[in-house]
């Protein structure tokens, strides 16, 4: 149920370990790079919830979700095959946005399909095994560069992009195409229980249906999603501080490379890669050990200790001079990412109807997506004044908005958690 994933977030993990390298690779200003992440916060922001109210209102030989994954997995396998022949900066950038576009079509759907196969009393575990092959998938993404210059990989094409690139995007780009192609082909859906009141909700026109079960989302949103909406932000604002700026920290700070051009500068960023698939590999293991402590602990809890582990993680950075050091701050980060993949999905499906879990799981990706935007705007007008034009000041940024985030899970009430020790 959970496997396509796997391919989803192979393709995911190689898009936020090398996106950053291949825009400089192009000739693109460090200051400007969060700009040209604008693809996947502004495609999640228009696609997410549209995609979650149309597969509510979806049946067919497929199911309801599944031809979501299907037409999401082929246009991303397109894209990521497309990626690294790209001649410019501004190619790199448009095949971004229907990258990002298509994997927001393949990912909304499955967190919508965990809650709509599983009781409440397995959910955490549902939501953890998607953090289970998100960390399997973004590990293997991370480390397939690496791994193919030390075997021998070398040399660039013309664009200066390396062949190792090269070859890792094009078997992410099978691999996402078959996982997906597995889960679709091997699981099954529930048809919905009232099909005379299915039918009537299809018979509405599609725009003004999804516009009004948006809306009406947004009006009548839970309690318990608008405070976890806090804690989002100050989540999703600090991630892509980690994810646009670390490769380039590490080949500054830690490499010491003088420019793009530097073999250093390969190293480094590879290197960063290999940092991601270090907390990929922590949230592989504490994807096991999650579940345990939500069910020992509290759920609420249980995700504010993760996001303080990670914020100290990428605060670390600012003391790394060692390349192995950064991994210890990695493995704090990965306790973060396994929580943020699964704990905030757990409160939010016991808060909300099963009949709109579509609506209201998309509807909650906009917390993920709008705080991104705000990254990615804020950042650059800060970038030469606050943060000193240094890419590692934005990764302990992010560090301290997390730290912020777990401050604020404080006002979260977890209605559904039997174990809460605690009424926000």
């Amino acid at each position: 149920m959970s496997f396509g994933f796997l391919g989803i977030q192979f393709g995911w993990g190689l898009q936020m370990a090398n996106m950053t390298p291949i825009y400089t690779y192009l000739g693109a200003d460090e200051n400007k790079l969060p700009y040209l992440w604008l693809a996947g916060p502004i495609t999640g922001l228009l696609i997410q919830p549209l995609v979650g109210a149309m597969s509510d209102r979806t049946w067919n030989r497929l199911g309801r979700r599944r031809p979501y994954f299907l037409i999401g997995a082929i246009i991303s396998s397109i894209c990521l095959l497309l990626m690294p022949h790209s001649p410019s900066v501004w190619i790199a950038a448009g095949l971004l946005w229907v990258l990002d576009a298509s994997i927001n079509i393949t990912m909304e759907p499955f967190r919508a399909f965990v809650g709509d196969k599983l009781p409440d009393e397995q959910r955490t575990t549902g939501f953890v095994m998607q953090s289970f092959f998100i960390g399997i998938g973004q590990t293997l993404a991370n480390l397939l560069p690496w791994l193919l210059t030390t075997l021998g990989v070398v040399g660039v094409m013309a664009s200066g992009i390396p062949y190792s690139t090269l070859i890792a995007f094009s078997v992410g780009a099978v691999f996402f195409l078959v996982a997906v192609l597995w889960t679709v082909f091997t699981s099954n859906e529930y048809p919905p229980e009232n099909q005379e009141e299915f039918q009537k909700q299809c018979s509405q026109p599609l725009l003004q249906s999804i516009y009004h079960e948006v809306t009406g989302a947004l009006i009548d949103m839970p309690a318990t999603m608008k405070q976890l909406a806090i804690v989002q932000f100050f989540t999703w604002f600090a991630l892509p501080c980690m994810w646009q700026f670390y490769g380039i920290t590490v080949a500054r700070h830690v490499f010491h490379a003088a420019d793009e051009k530097s073999d250093l500068f390969r190293e480094g960023t590879e290197w960063g890669g290999l940092c991601f698939a270090i907390y990929n590999v922590a949230c592989f293991f504490i994807a096991f050990v999650l579940p345990v402590l939500a069910n020992r602990m509290n759920r609420k809890w249980v995700h504010a200790l993760c996001l303080t582990i990670g914020g100290i993680g990428l605060i670390s950075t600012l003391v790394a001079n060692d390349k192995y050091f950064l991994w210890v701050g990695m493995a704090g980060v990965g306790i973060a990412w396994a929580s943020i993949l699964s704990m905030p999905y757990v409160i939010l499906a016991g808060a909300i109807k099963p009949e709109r879990m579509g609506v209201y799981m998309g509807v909650f990706n906009l917390f993920i997506v709008f705080p991104q935007v705000v990254m990615t705007l804020v950042v650059p007008q800060i970038y030469e004044s606050l943060l000193g034009k240094d890419p590692r000041n934005v990764v302990v940024l992010g560090g301290v908005m997390l730290l912020v985030a777990a401050a604020s899970v404080c006002l979260v009430n977890d209605v559904a958690d039997k174990g809460k020790l605690v009424e926000a």
